[in-house]
């Protein structure tokens, strides 16, 4: 992330601009980037993804939750989640953020959570994808998806942040236990003494772990918007001669729809990571400072009114 996208995060957290935005018109930009508040629109706009040919992932926005009682609401919203998904016969998976059950505060009652979630979806037929958060769940989270895909294995999966100095050897663990990987750029605000700061650098990253990744037998989540990093991926992929049921590409809802609908056109399997919830003022704020295209797509929504 840029100077750019810094200045974005730190302005956008000011309580004064949130409370502007939140409460403005930015509720009916976010509509870009999230399907909506409740579950009923995530999966009206699943519905649709998989009518248009893509797979999807669903993901309740929220993080860092410290009250037991939202721990386990969370967990309740993400099971119902998964039983919509099997009577609805959507061919999507779910994304959990590990804090959202605890993880920081009450780390076995988040084991346990998280437990049902996989178990609930093995059941059902199929998976889910931890996400990683910033570096005070890192070392907790991997631990954590490692063991779990130890007893259900081909069900979990976890997102590896290129970024960090650290990913090249979290890439071979999950690789020996088997996880799924999903392997992202990173978003999150780092120390410069763990991880990667320059866009270059984090590109070269990326690329270095897709290309391990893919010779490897795991199953890869290729997610990423980037044209160079992508065509580099599918120029591997051609060159090992591998088959669409290996990998997939991944791209966010609401970002770059016509490069999502070509991948789709070239006969690559593609996710949309579709984000719902009433929390998505923190979502929305990410996006916008990780390219400057989608700030200049809010401010002229603001200026249209």
């Amino acid at each position: 992330m840029g100077v750019l996208g810094r200045a974005v995060l730190a302005v956008g957290m000011r309580p004064k601009v949130q409370r502007m935005i939140t409460e403005g018109p930015g509720r009916r930009v976010a509509q870009r980037f999230v399907a909506g508040e409740t579950l009923e629109d995530a999966i009206r706009t699943a519905r649709r993804l998989n009518d248009e040919g893509f797979l999807v992932t669903l993901d309740a926005l929220g993080e860092s939750v410290t009250d037991p009682r939202a721990m386990d609401q969370t967990a309740k919203l993400y099971l119902a989640t998964l039983d919509t998904i099997a009577d609805a016969h959507l061919r999507s998976e779910i994304s959990v953020k590990p804090t959202q059950l605890g993880l920081l505060i009450d780390p076995e009652r988040c084991r346990r959570h998280l437990e049902l979630l996989v178990e609930r979806a093995s059941e059902i037929g199929t998976t889910v994808t931890v996400d990683m958060e910033d570096r005070h769940a890192t070392e907790h989270t991997m631990t954590l998806v490692c063991e779990l895909s130890q007893r259900f294995p081909g069900r979990v999966g976890v997102a590896l942040q290129a970024y960090l100095y650290r990913a090249r050897e979290d890439l071979r663990r999950l690789l020996e236990a088997r996880v799924r990987v999903r392997l992202v750029k990173g978003a999150y605000r780092e120390p410069k003494a763990i991880s990667l700061r320059s866009r270059e650098d984090i590109s070269a990253s990326f690329a270095a772990l897709a290309t391990q990744l893919l010779g490897s037998t795991s199953y890869a989540m290729l997610a990423t918007h980037d044209d160079h990093l992508i065509s580099l991926c599918e120029r591997e992929i051609a060159a090992r001669n591998l088959a669409g049921e290996t990998y997939e590409f991944q791209m966010l809802f609401g970002v770059r729809r016509k490069l999502q609908q070509q991948l789709l056109d070239r006969g690559h399997k593609v996710r949309i990571y579709v984000p719902f919830g009433d929390q998505w003022y923190p979502y929305l704020l990410r996006r916008l400072a990780e390219k400057p295209a989608n700030l200049r797509f809010f401010v002229e929504a603001l200026v249209r009114g």
